[in-house]
């Protein structure tokens, strides 16, 4: 497990570089098209649990306008996902391109790219239940396993349930195979559930 962790480390770090130089200059056109559209920051920041449930800062591109709830999964906004995104906000999560600057977490350890999807601060009933599973032991990742067995539409118990599968089963093939899936899943648009009437997934495209 300790040569699997080091092997692990490895890969995100040097994904994470690679992702973050290639999209430098897409990332410079978000940029400018988001402070176009609306005033406010271009990163939207957000507590999470980590490993050990230490409580980090994730990053995103902002997508949404800035009288939108605040630390609410989407999907239990009481309207319309589309009410509260920009225009260019709803382009970034429909390609999930929001989700890049996690490179950063993943750079600075706080992440890495295949693990549990960190909860929110005040998700207590998903960090309970993961914390049955032991699931906490293991840093979040920008997708996982439960990701490509639902995503958004799976129930609490059922995608903890993945994750703890997740957490006896881990190894490098798992991780590249998790890392392949995600990525049809997310040119697919599969499992994604967002605003009134979405399932009791977290509401994230990842």
């Amino acid at each position: 497990m300790k040569k699997y962790a080091v092997i692990k480390r490895v890969i995100d770090i040097m994904i994470s570089i690679i992702a973050l130089v290639c999209f430098l200059p897409a990332s410079l056109i978000i940029v400018i098209l988001i402070k176009m559209e609306s005033k406010g920051p271009v990163l939207f920041k957000q507590q999470r649990i980590g490993k050990h449930k230490q409580p980090f800062t994730i990053l995103k591109f902002r997508t949404m306008k800035l009288d939108s709830p605040c630390d609410v999964p989407t999907h239990l906004l009481l309207h319309e996902i589309h009410k509260h995104t920009t225009r260019i906000g709803a382009f970034l999560r429909k390609t999930s391109l929001d989700e890049w600057p996690q490179f950063i977490n993943i750079l600075k350890g706080e992440m890495s790219l295949v693990g549990p999807r960190p909860a929110l601060w005040n998700q207590y009933d998903l960090i309970l239940e993961r914390e049955r599973y032991g699931v906490n032991v293991i840093v979040p990742g920008l997708t996982g396993w439960a990701q490509i067995n639902g995503r958004d539409t799976l129930s609490i118990d059922a995608k903890v349930g993945f994750d703890g599968e997740y957490l006896l089963k881990r190894s490098t093939l798992l991780d590249l195979k998790i890392i392949f899936l995600t990525m049809m899943k997310v040119l697919k648009r599969e499992g994604v559930g967002e605003g009134a009437g979405a399932n009791r997934g977290k509401g994230e495209l990842l």
